[in-house]
Parts: structure tokens; sequence; C-alpha cells
């Protein structure tokens, strides 16, 4: 099940398989810049949340920081009961045909096991972000 949206403060990627050609074209994908990589080791900070569209390629993008997986398993524990099972997995896959949204804050370490090709964006969801410079 995909995450809630409204559920904030939860840092977690979330991914949404097969979308059909009426979703494509509603989101305008086409449009939106394209971004390329050869398998590899990346590590992302996301200082904006990004919506991308993978065309090819395969993709483990692993948490980085221990309060990304303290949300995320806060998140997951909620309705779940105890029945052996470890902490969430520390990543979450996606490839080809995945609509991909990743929150703003997630830092994360991207393996690519087979080269990607994506169109992305990056929400300007301007609350107060008309400086360059950041505060944190």
């Amino acid at each position: 099940m995909a995450a809630e949206p409204g559920s904030s403060g939860s840092l977690r990627i979330r991914v949404e398989n097969n979308l059909s050609e009426a979703r494509l074209s509603e989101l305008n994908i086409k449009c939106w810049p394209k971004w390329g990589c050869p398998p590899g080791k990346y590590q992302l900070k996301y200082d904006a949340e990004e919506t991308c569209y993978i065309v090819r390629g395969k993709v483990k993008a692993y948490y980085n920081s221990n309060k990304n997986r303290k949300e995320s398993n806060a998140e997951e524990a909620k309705g779940r009961t105890k029945t052996g099972h470890a902490e969430p997995p520390a990543y979450v896959e996606f490839g080809a045909g995945d609509l991909v949204t990743i929150p703003k804050g997630i830092s994360c370490t991207w393996d690519v096991s087979a080269a990607v090709d994506k169109f992305y964006k990056f929400e300007s969801s301007s609350s107060s972000s008309s400086s360059s410079s950041s505060s944190s």
C-alpha cells in the first residue's frame, strides 16, 4: 500500500506503479526535464520534494539517517501487530514505469543497478522559500 498523504513528518519515498496513459498525460511528464545516470552509488539530499517518472533503469534507494528510518518506522508501526518482523526495509526499490515521490528533507543513497533515465520536477511550494540561502 502507498503511504498515506497527510502523514506529516513522515520522510518516506512513495512509489506508484503501473500508471495509465491518462495519468501520464494528466501529469504532463514529457514536458518535465530529463536526467540520467549510469550504474553506481549516489548520495542524495533533497532540499525540495521531487516527483520523477522512471523511463528506464533499476534503483534501490537506501535511507541514510536514523531520523528518516525512525519516522518511517513509527508510521509503519501504527496499526501493525507484533508478528516477529524486524523493522521495515531500510530501502525502497523502483524502476522503469514507476512514479516516485521523494519528500523534502530525505537523505538517501541511490544504488543504481541498471542505468536510469527519468523525467523529474521539483515542487516549488514556497511556504517561505524565496531566498536561496538555507537556514538549518
